[in-house]
This record gives C-alpha cells, sequence and structure tokens, in this order.
C-alpha cells in the first residue's frame, strides 16, 4: 500500500520496500508477486513493470435538490458526533432499577421501545450491551443517563512513527536480524 502524505499541499509518495519519499516518478514493479509503488533504487529488485488500473469515471450523475443535501449533511454531522460516546458500566442495573422504578414489566418496556423482551432480559444481565440507538430508546422511556462522552488518553507519539507504517524492508531486515540470532545462539551451544 503506498503511503502519501500532505505536507503543505504537496502530496509526497512513499517507497513501500525502504519506506523513503520517492523523489521523482514513481516506479510500479512487481516484487515476489506483490505489485508495490518504489523509488528508483528498489525498483531493480523488481521483476516486471505494472500500471494502476484506470479509475472509472462516470461522468452521467444525478443532481440531488439542494435541501436534500443539506439534510444529509446534518444527518451526518451528528452521526461523527455520537460516535464518541459509549455506555456507561453497570447499565443492566441501572436500567433494572428503572424499570422497576416506574412501574414496569419488562415485558411493558419492551412494548413501549419496540423491542423484544429478551432483548430487554439480556440487556438487564449485562449480557449484550444496547448499541447507540438502543440506549437512547431506554433514556427516553426511563428518564436515566446509560450514554457517556468516550474519554481516551491522548499517547504523544514520536512524529516519525505516526506518519508511516511498517516497510517491507524493515520487516525482512527484522527477520534477517532474527534468523542471525537464532544461529548465534546454536552456534554458542
Amino acid at each position: 500500500m503506498v503511503k502519501e502524505y500532505n505536507i503543505t499541499g504537496v502530496i509526497a509518495l512513499q517507497c513501500d520496500v525502504c519506506g523513503r519519499e520517492i523523489v521523482g516518478k514513481p516506479h510500479r514493479v512487481i516484487i515476489e508477486g506483490a505489485k508495490l509503488t518504489t523509488c528508483a533504487q528498489c525498483a531493480k529488485l523488481g521483476s516486471a513493470e505494472w500500471k494502476p488500473e484506470p479509475k472509472n469515471l462516470n461522468l452521467s450523475f444525478k443532481m440531488e435538490p439542494l435541501h436534500r443535501l443539506r439534510l444529509k449533511t446534518a444527518k451526518r454531522k451528528s452521526r461523527d458526533l455520537r460516535e464518541d460516546i459509549t455506555v456507561i458500566e453497570n447499565f443492566g442495573l441501572i436500567v433494572r432499577k428503572a424499570r422497576q422504578r416506574a412501574g414496569l414489566s419488562q415485558e411493558d418496556l419492551g412494548r413501549k421501545i419496540g423491542e423484544k423482551v429478551s432483548v430487554i432480559r439480556k440487556i438487564e444481565g449485562e449480557k449484550i450491551i444496547p448499541h447507540k440507538r438502543l440506549a437512547r430508546k431506554l433514556e427516553h422511556a426511563l428518564g436515566v443517563k446509560l450514554l457517556v462522552p468516550l474519554v481516551e488518553p491522548e499517547v504523544p507519539a514520536p512524529f516519525s512513527q505516526t506518519n508511516r507504517g511498517v516497510t517491507l524492508g524493515e520487516i525482512a531486515h527484522l527477520k534477517d536480524s532474527r534468523r542471525r540470532q537464532l544461529q548465534n545462539e546454536g552456534n554458542n551451544s
């Protein structure tokens, strides 16, 4: 997979073998059956060139009314905001106590929110975790808070590690160094 980085508006390609930034035209070669984008030096390791398949540009498209487009973007934004929430601990106990406090049976609660009794039973027993939509229904029906913002501690990482993955060259180096280590251990015994 080719890594692309946008640095001040310029897209820089990264060699799939050695990890260096590709200066000039990238070479697309086949190395041991894998189609890779490489720099000029690593292209010598390949056996044949390959060309990327052109993307099918379908120029015929359907125009949508402007009000539909606005609704879609509004839904997408609210969906993105909900991705950062999670269900609280002991949600089953909270649901059970709130249901009993409201004087509802599991069947009544199931009918009220449009879910099967078995789902309510499994939620109260914490055998399943309710998805966000179901948790919202339970919050509304029982007047409790089940969803809280997801708090993840930020772990700072070095700049070089966050922007690139492991290259094939690094994997080969690791395998080679491991092989040497095993040979040295065998010779010492």
